[in-house]
C-alpha cells in the first residue's frame, strides 16, 4: 500500500518537474510531456482499502 502511494507521488513529482523545466528552458515538448506524466500518473491512495 505505502509503494502505491509513493510510486504515484514520485510519478506526480516527476511530471511536475519535467514541466516546470519545459517552461523554464522553453521547450514546450518538455513542458507538453511533464504535464501528460502528471495526467496519467495514479491516483494518490489507488487500491487503499477503506472502512477497515
Amino acid at each position: 500500500m505505502t509503494d502505491d502511494k509513493t510510486s504515484a507521488s514520485a510519478e506526480q513529482l516527476k511530471g511536475s518537474v519535467k514541466e516546470a523545466i519545459g517552461k523554464l528552458i522553453g521547450d514546450a515538448r518538455v513542458e507538453a510531456e511533464g504535464r501528460r506524466q502528471k495526467r496519467e500518473a495514479p491516483p494518490r491512495g489507488a487500491g487503499a482499502v477503506r472502512g477497515r
